[in-house]
This record gives structure tokens, sequence and C-alpha cells, in this order.
């Protein structure tokens, strides 16, 4: 277990488990979160507090005893609702998520989202609960078999959300994700898009909650992570995933996760 707690607006404590598939993140905060997206599949426990939050799955409030979820890539936002509010995360890799499903369905299906943003049930908040539990105590088999639970039940819980979007959009994004670190102004993307300019912004923000440069942004952020996490210097990861300097993305990176590079790469430090 690897460990890194740090003060940036609120208290956070972020922690490595099982090789790098799970992050936990305990956190105490009144920071207004901008918004961001994640690599992995999100499940929190609101403790204390309130929190408002946007998502591609609709406006959401959460208080005590609530259960938040986030899917890999979806947009969303966080602020306090009359104060500070603490919670608990647990972050997944796309492919333990996957395993899980796939014994969940006992291997008909290898995918899946997370459909509610909020859950509100007891039952739910006391299996996130036993599972940070146990993985926080090195219990694998308690966890493997409390993340099962918990999957189950959320699986079924909320609704599919719909997709579809222009072909033009999605080949914007595709060159975006291609190469984070390019220069990407808005007049090329529109040659990619086939549209124009305002279009393309006003479309793509329909598409995934961010504006082209904000997009960008976020996935120079998730290129970043992969270099920290590799063992670059931060002035390293900064440039190679095409940001200005470091203090830019010492600040695009608090913004969004509230807590610094510095920290990040501590608790992926051996």
């Amino acid at each position: 277990m690897r460990r890194s707690a740090g003060m940036t607006g609120g208290t956070f404590c972020v922690q490595v488990l099982q090789d790098g598939a799970v992050t936990a993140v305990d956190a105490r905060s009144a920071r207004a979160f901008a918004r961001h997206s994640h690599d992995e599949f999100g499940i929190g426990l609101v403790t204390e507090g309130a929190q408002r939050s946007w998502s591609g799955r609709g406006q959401v409030e959460a208080g005590p005893g609530n259960l938040i979820t986030v899917n890999p890539a979806e947009v969303h936002d966080g602020m306090p609702v009359d104060g500070p509010r603490a919670w608990s995360m647990l972050y997944f890799s796309p492919a333990l998520v996957s395993s899980v499903v796939s014994d969940l369905s006992e291997g008909r299906v290898s995918g899946g989202e997370l459909h509610a943003p909020v859950v509100d049930d007891a039952r739910m908040a006391r299996r996130f609960r036993t599972a940070r539990a146990a993985i926080a105590n090195g219990q694998d088999a308690e966890f493997e078999e409390a993340l099962l639970l918990l999957f189950g039940a959320l699986q079924s819980a909320g609704e599919t959300t719909p997709g579809g979007t222009a072909t033009g959009l999605k080949a914007v994004r595709a060159c975006i994700d291609d190469d984070p670190a390019a220069r990407h102004s808005l007049a090329a993307l529109a040659r990619v898009s086939g549209m124009s300019r305002f279009q393309t912004l006003r479309g793509f923000a329909r598409l995934t909650g961010f504006t082209p440069r904000a997009y960008v942004i976020q996935r120079r952020l998730d290129l970043a992570r992969g270099l920290i996490r590799q063992g670059s210097p931060l002035a390293d990861a900064a440039a190679g995933a095409g940001f200005a300097d470091q203090s830019h993305m010492h600040r695009a990176f608090v913004a969004r996760y509230g807590f610094t590079p510095g920290a990040y790469a501590i608790a992926h430090r051996p």
C-alpha cells in the first residue's frame, strides 16, 4: 500500500492499492471542483455535508449516506452545499470492473456502466463500507466478495444513458485522443469535423460536456498522470503531456482533483 496526504483547500488522503487496480481517496473539503473526468470507474460515499454536481447523467445532489458513482471519461464537477463535505471514494481500473461484470453475468458481458449518479440505499452504503474496510485492511477475499455484491446492486440501479452523436464530432474527439499534447486549434478541429468553428464548439460541448480546449486539458492531465505513475519527474510529465510548464499542470491538476501532482506522485512511489 502506498499513501499520500495533503492540504489543498481541504484534507485529502490518496492510497493506491492492489497493484494500481484500485485508488482510494478520502477527503474533506469546501472546494468547488471544475469539470473533469477520470479514466476509472468511481464509487464513493458522502459521509458529511452535501454536494451538488453536474454530470452527463444529469444534475444531482448527494448528502450523508448517499453513494455517488462515475464512469470512465464521464464529465462531472462538484461543489459543496452549505459548508464543507466529506467523502470516501474508490476508483477501479476498467480491467478490474470488466472482470467483476464478467463474473456477475457468468461470462456473457465483459463491460458495464454505472447508471445512477446518486444512490440513496442504506444497504448499498453498508456494502461500500465493507469493501472500503476490507481493502484497507488487506482482506482480499472479503474485498472481492463485497465488490461483487456492490456492483451487482449498482448495475441494476438507474436507467441507461442515451447515446448517439455526429460522426464529425467523434472524429474531433478521436483527433484529440490520438495526440493530446499536440496544438489543437479550434480552426483545425473544425476542419476535422467538417463544420464551422461555432458548430464544432457547441456540438462538442454537447457530446462531451467539455469545450474542445477543456477536453484537451483533461486528456493532457490523463497523459500526465500516466507519466507520473511511470516515475517521470513532474517537470518532464508536464512537458511530455503538452503543458506550457509545470505550474500550468499544477493549476489544472488541483482545479480538477483537489490534490497536487506532487501528492499524486508520492502516492504512486514504490
